[in-house]
C-alpha cells in the first residue's frame, strides 16, 4: 500500500511539472491572453485612444520602423518618359486646334478670336490668354511665319514663356547640417488627392535615396493615418499618428522629432506630415494649418509647404489656392488629376495667379504617377510631335 501510495504522488509532481512547462508565462499583472482572433496581423501598429485622465496628454504613436520594402519605386527620369506619353495623349487635342487655327492661310479677327477662344476653354486664365494671343499676332505678323514646323515652335516658346521657366521648382527635401530633417508641410482641401500625393511623394523621395517619416497629422478622418501606413508599407517607411479626433499639431510636432537624428540613430533625411482637409470642429481649418506650422516650427523652419489641387476643378482651384495662401506661406503646388478631363493651362493660371510655382504633377491612379513639373517637356506633350 505504501509502494502504491508513492507512486500515485510521483505520478502528480510529473503531471504538475509537464503542465507548467506547456503553459505559456505571462508577466505579473498582464492578465490572461487576448483571443488569438482579437490580436492585429503581424507587421501592423495600433493605437490605443486615451483614457479620461490622460485625454490631453496623451502622446501620438510612433509606427515602428516598417519591415523592408515590398516594392521599389520607379526613379524619376524614367516615370517622366511615360507620364510624358500619358500627357500627350490626353492634352493634345488642345496643341493641334491651336496649330490647326495658326496654319491658316488667312489669320483675320475671327481667327484670333478662336485662338483665344481655345486657351481661355483650357483654363490659361484671361490675363495670360490675352498676353499669349497679343505676342501671337506680333510674331506672326513679322516674321510671316507659316510653315507648320515654324509655328510649333512659336507657339512653343510662347507657351513655355507663359508657364514662367525661371521659377525655382526645386523641392527642399535634403536634411539640414545639425541632423535635422527636411520637413514638408502638405495641405488641401478634401477630395484633391492629398493623402495619396503624401504616399507618391515618399515613393518619389525614396526612388532619390532618401529616408523618410510621414505624419499622419490629419486626425479628423480615420481612414488618412491607415491610408499613410499602407503607403509606408511599401517603402520601408515609418509614420507616426495619433488617436483619432487628437491634437494635430501635436502629431505634427512628435514627428519632426522621431525624424531627428537620436542616440537611437532613428533620424530621417524627409519628413512629410499630412494635415486635415476639413474639421468637424469649432476651430477653422485655416487657424488649425497655422496652429501647426508654428509648432513645428519651434524644431526648425518648415522646408516646403505643397499646396494640392485638383486640376480638373480648373478656376475653381485657383480660388482655393488663395484661401489657403493667405494661411499659410505656400512654396510649391501639386497638381492632381491632369490627365483625363483637366484642362492643361490650368498650370499657367494657378502659377500666374500665386506666384507659386507648380512643383510636381500627378498624371494618373498608379503609385508612381507623380513627376516632377518641367515646362518644356509639358508643352512638348501638349502639342505633339512634330510631323
Amino acid at each position: 500500500m505504501e509502494f502504491l501510495i508513492l507512486g500515485v504522488a510521483i505520478l502528480v509532481v510529473l503531471l504538475v511539472a509537464v503542465v507548467a512547462l506547456v503553459t505559456p508565462r505571462r508577466r505579473r499583472g498582464t492578465g490572461p491572453l487576448p483571443p488569438a482572433d482579437s490580436l492585429p496581423p503581424l507587421g501592423t501598429t495600433t493605437t490605443t485612444a486615451p483614457t479620461v485622465e490622460d485625454e490631453d496628454e496623451a502622446p501620438p504613436v510612433v509606427v515602428a520602423p516598417a519591415e523592408p520594402a515590398l516594392d521599389v519605386p520607379e526613379a524619376a527620369a524614367r516615370r517622366m518618359v511615360r507620364l510624358r506619353s500619358r500627357l500627350s495623349r490626353s492634352q493634345s487635342t488642345l496643341g493641334r486646334g491651336l496649330l490647326g487655327l495658326l496654319s491658316r492661310e488667312k489669320l483675320d479677327e475671327d481667327a484670333w478670336e478662336e485662338v483665344e477662344d481655345a486657351l481661355l476653354t483650357a483654363d490659361v486664365g484671361v490675363t495670360a490668354t490675352t498676353e499669349i494671343v497679343e505676342r501671337l499676332r506680333t510674331r506672326t505678323k513679322v516674321l510671316g511665319t507659316r510653315s507648320e514646323g515654324e509655328l510649333r515652335a512659336l507657339l512653343a516658346d510662347e507657351l513655355v514663356t507663359a508657364l514662367r521657366p525661371d521659377l525655382d521648382r526645386t523641392l527642399h527635401t535634403i536634411p539640414h547640417g545639425d541632423g535635422r530633417p527636411a520637413v514638408l508641410l502638405v495641405v488641401g482641401v478634401n477630395g484633391t488627392g492629398k493623402t495619396t500625393t503624401c504616399g507618391k511623394i515618399a515613393r518619389l523621395l525614396v526612388a532619390d535615396g532618401r529616408t523618410v517619416l510621414l505624419g499622419a497629422a490629419d486626425t479628423f478622418r480615420a481612414a488618412a493615418a491607415d491610408q499613410l501606413e499602407t503607403w509606408a508599407s511599401r517603402v520601408g517607411a515609418r509614420v507616426v499618428r495619433g488617436p483619432e479626433g487628437g491634437d494635430p499639431a501635436s502629431v505634427a510636432f512628435d514627428a519632426v522629432k522621431a525624424g531627428t537624428e537620436t542616440e537611437d540613430n532613428l533620424g530621417v533625411d524627409t519628413v512629410l506630415i499630412d494635415t486635415a482637409g476639413r474639421l468637424h470642429t469649432k476651430v477653422g481649418l485655416m487657424d488649425e494649418l497655422g496652429k501647426i506650422k508654428r509648432v513645428v516650427s519651434k524644431q526648425g523652419p518648415v522646408d516646403e509647404t505643397l499646396l494640392v489641387l485638383d486640376a480638373t476643378t480648373g478656376q475653381n482651384g485657383v480660388v482655393q489656392a488663395r484661401v489657403f495662401m493667405e494661411a499659410v506661406d505656400v512654396t510649391g503646388i501639386v497638381l492632381t488629376k491632369l490627365d483625363g478631363t483637366a484642362k492643361g493651362g490650368i498650370v499657367v493660371s494657378v502659377q500666374r495667379e500665386l506666384g507659386v510655382p507648380v512643383k510636381l504633377v500627378g498624371l494618373g491612379e498608379g503609385p508612381d504617377d507623380l513627376a516632377p513639373f518641367e515646362p518644356e517637356s509639358f508643352v512638348d506633350a501638349l502639342l505633339g510631335e512634330t510631323a
